[in-house]
């Protein structure tokens, strides 16, 4: 929890929803810029958990391997500040990609943590009280980062760009840093005794595993589909800035709106923790975000874009609640970190669709994409009817 507090102000000066795209349209980025930012920080981290799970397995306890990968996300971000305090007139060609290349070290480095702390979070919450933690969890993390979406709106206010986006940058991982502390204070008593030996012995298993667990099948299914909705919203910020050109398009109140989603549905789920069950959490979801599209064809007034985050927070928090609680679900104790590597292969749509999205959007406009992204979020219903989870 002292992890999530801080990494709840270090969230909103990291954004990927906002914050990151943003930036790079700031810097000079189009469509396939967002694209492949989208891919990297979205699925494409995510997928490389497919190549950390293997190694990480083998080791019985992980925080060390946790706290590596947190620090290196540290570092990229400092070092993502600091190229933009030294950005200078039109040098946009050559920053854009480093830009890139901090943000790369950034994602990776999150899947790579990702490994380990879903192990450890396993063997430290009790069955019975992980939907009631993961939405306390999203509460607490919402209300601290509705509070600094405020200060990060001032910031971006404060100063022009790229000032304000390295101090943005700067201040996030020194709250970073400081959420490691609750890391630290972690003893592991529960070891790992699951071993892989290399990657075709993690195929092998995950082969294995889809053959005796369907529901493993499912939920990659589930996945792949429903978690292209998290890519949804850098789009919408290209969208806004290309569509109201002629008006002020500002991502620290597309920020705060975002977050009051995330806090607004974290309560309704953690009132209703103990009567929810996951399977309306789930179709709820896709609902939702096929409504997210609605929004966006529609509205015709920059002022009324902010909406499309509110309701994009929702859909991010209960993708993010849901996913966790499902993970944990399938999984158990022994075979955690192997199953987080396996969720990885269920981002492989969630990788490339950004990528493909961006060149639809340059070839065929807003409305192509916004047809393809429905249709895909839709087949979700498809893997929820079939994972039928009862909890």
């Amino acid at each position: 929890m002292w992890h999530a507090t801080f990494l709840a102000f270090a969230k909103n000066f990291m954004d990927v929803d906002t914050i990151i795209p943003s930036m790079i349209v700031k810097a000079g980025g189009g469509a396939i810029h967002i694209g492949i930012l989208t891919a990297i920080m979205m699925g494409g981290s995510s997928f490389t958990q497919l190549f950390f799970a293997p190694y990480l397995s083998n080791k019985a306890y992980k925080k060390k391997y946790l706290l590596i990968g947190i620090n290196t996300r540290v570092f990229a971000l400092t070092g993502l500040g600091l190229l933009l305090f030294l950005l200078q007139g039109d040098q946009h060609n050559y920053v854009l990609w480093l830009l890139f290349l901090f943000i790369t070290a950034f994602s990776l480095a999150g899947a790579y943590t990702n490994v380990s702390y879903v192990d450890i979070l396993g063997k430290t919450i009790s069955q019975h009280k992980r939907k009631t933690f993961f939405s306390a969890n999203q509460i607490i993390s919402g209300i601290n980062t509705l509070g600094s979406a405020f200060l990060v709106k001032k910031i971006l206010e404060w100063k022009e760009y790229p000032v304000n986006y390295a101090f943005m940058f700067v201040i996030g991982a020194i709250l970073l840093l400081i959420a490691t502390a609750g890391f630290w204070s972690i003893k592991e008593t529960i070891p790992s005794g699951l071993r892989i030996s290399g990657i075709k012995s993690f195929i092998r298993f995950l082969k294995t595993e889809l053959k005796q667990n369907k529901k493993l099948s499912y939920f990659l299914g589930y996945i792949n589909t429903q978690g292209i909705a998290i890519s949804f919203l850098p789009f919408i910020i290209l969208f806004a800035n290309e569509t109201f050109d002629n008006q002020r398009v500002s991502a620290g109140v597309f920020l705060v709106y975002k977050i009051i989603g995330v806090v607004f549905v974290s309560l309704l789920v953690l009132l209703g923790a103990k009567k929810l069950k996951y399977n309306l959490i789930l179709y709820s979801n896709v609902l939702l975000s096929l409504l997210l599209v609605a929004m966006a064809l529609f509205i015709k007034d920059v002022t009324l874009i902010k909406y499309i985050f509110v309701l994009g927070g929702i859909v991010f928090s209960l993708f993010t609640m849901s996913m966790n609680g499902l993970l944990l679900e399938v999984s158990g104790n022994e075979n955690r970190a192997v199953y987080t590597g396996f969720a990885g292969a269920g981002n492989i749509l969630p990788a490339i669709f950004p990528l493909i999205g961006g060149v639809i959007i340059n070839q065929f406009g807003y409305q192509a994409f916004f047809i393809l992204f429905m249709l895909i979020v839709a087949t979700a219903a498809f893997f929820i009817f079939k994972i039928n989870c009862k909890k």
